[in-house]
């Protein structure tokens, strides 16, 4: 299945979750599962020629893509979190968002020193979130071999905030 199929199956919601956005909704591959499974081959094709150690998933949507990816490449799998909801001692990332800033945890014996990490997410958008996420990854130890996305929208300008990375859009709008 090619990736103008997924790119067909994701669904514009428009004015969500606030007027004048229009919201590139995912679900229509989720619960389609040919669908999925071309999103998690094309996620991880060009993983299996690289010497990935684990891939980390970013909270909440990029668990949905990470944890196929990581059993269909024999690889473990590192949740990134938001504050508060990773038990053990974790390193944070705080960024800004449009109107304030997030924190993001990774527990800080989640990688050992220079593993290669791929990291995952569904969307790239702003890049902020993605940007802590790396910067995560190297504060634990883990080297940030690739970043990889289902959907990237180009007009948002996030690819700018983690330029000097490997980064790989399966979808550009």
């Amino acid at each position: 299945m090619s990736t103008e199929a997924l790119k067909q199956a994701i669904r514009d919601v428009p004015d969500f979750p606030k007027p004048g956005i229009m919201f590139k909704d995912i679900t229509p591959i989720l619960s389609d599962p040919k669908l999925f499974q071309s999103a998690i081959d094309v996620l991880c094709e060009r993983l299996r020629e690289r010497e990935i150690d684990k891939i980390a998933a970013i909270d909440a949507r990029g668990f949905l893509f990470a944890g196929a990816m990581a059993h269909q490449l024999g690889i473990g799998l590192v949740p990134i979190r938001k504050k508060g909801k990773l038990p053990y001692k974790t390193h944070e990332e705080t960024y800004d968002l449009e109107y304030g800033t997030a924190t993001l945890t990774v527990h800080q014996d989640a990688f050992e020193d220079g593993k290669n990490i791929a990291l995952v997410d569904d969307v790239l958008a702003t890049g902020g979130t993605a940007a802590a996420s790396a910067k995560l990854i190297e504060r634990a130890g883990g080297t940030v071999q690739s970043i990889d996305f289902l959907i990237e929208l180009s007009f948002l300008g996030g690819r700018d905030k983690i330029a000097g990375y490997d980064i790989f859009s399966a979808i550009v709008f």
